[in-house]
């Protein structure tokens, strides 16, 4: 675990960590900053915990040490401050704006990738597949990115829309039944227009799959949720380093419903594809 994003890793293994150890984990999820000033008493004391139990606890993430564990947290913390999409300032070159733009790119897709839950991309990939019938829901700059996933799927022959308006998000979800899936997409999660049409979804039986952060009201009423979590400055830009997140986990999602797909039927989406690429004759 030491090699990649601790808080990440923490969260996404703390319960197979004995009790009094997910104890430190949970502390250490909520209050980062002020763990890597601390001596391993005062970690213990606030844990409520013994103080080898801090070192059973360093051992078992992967670390030989209460300072190295540190260290490392304090690197990666360093790390993601300054992966933040917009510490861009007037007087910046555009060489100097725009390395900052692809680095916080780089890092967001590194993030990503050691953050995202596995299982729950196979069981979002598996539902998809299964679907009669599925709707992309975004709002601005997320429904940009709904656009672009219907037009993924259709090529995947997949009965499928994509809504940015409420009132068509809401007529829409009164049309759809348990063998159909809406798959909702916010770089907030809490959009309460957003959340008022993704609750008349669940009211149809329909299975819901949110690309959003975690720990907000809409990862909380998904079936799946595939959370992104990327600090940006939206009030002066639109969305940009969560919308590539977005784009890319809606790849992955298409390619994994590709692959699903029989023998056969994958042969002819590749004919098909190669067909619609060759020039039209003239008349």
């Amino acid at each position: 675990m030491n090699n990649v994003l601790i808080l990440h890793q923490l969260q996404q293994f703390k319960s197979e960590l004995r009790k009094s150890e997910q104890k430190v984990a949970e502390y250490v999820l909520a209050n980062p900053q002020d763990v890597i000033h601390m001596r391993i008493v005062d970690l213990a004391t606030e844990s409520n915990v013994s103080e080898p139990t801090i070192v059973r606890f360093c051992r078992a993430i992967g670390f030989d040490s209460f300072q190295g564990f540190k260290l490392k947290l304090a690197q990666q913390l360093v790390s993601e401050r300054s992966s933040m999409p917009f510490p861009v300032k007037s007087g910046d070159t555009i060489e100097a704006m725009a390395l900052k733009i692809l680095n916080a790119t780089t890092n967001s897709f590194t993030f990503l990738k050691h953050s995202l839950d596995w299982a729950s991309l196979e069981r979002a990939i598996d539902r998809l597949t299964q679907s009669r019938r599925i709707d992309f829901f975004g709002f601005g700059a997320s429904g940009i990115v709904a656009q672009d996933a219907q037009q993924k799927f259709f090529r995947l022959h997949a009965l499928t829309h994509s809504y940015q308006d409420p009132d068509l998000q809401a007529m829409a979800a009164a049309t759809l039944s348990p063998q159909d899936t809406v798959v909702a997409i916010s770089n907030s999660g809490s959009n309460q227009a957003l959340l008022q049409s993704l609750k008349a979804v669940k009211a149809s039986g329909a299975t819901l799959i949110a690309l959003c952060p975690g720990a907000t009201p809409m990862a909380e009423l998904a079936d799946i949720t595939l959370a992104v979590k990327v600090s940006e400055e939206t009030d002066t830009f639109t969305p940009m380093v969560s919308r590539l997140n977005h784009l890319i986990l809606l790849d992955i999602l298409a390619t994994g419903v590709f692959l699903r797909l029989d023998p056969e039927r994958r042969e002819q989406l590749k004919q098909n594809a190669a067909k619609s690429q060759q020039p039209s004759r003239s008349i």
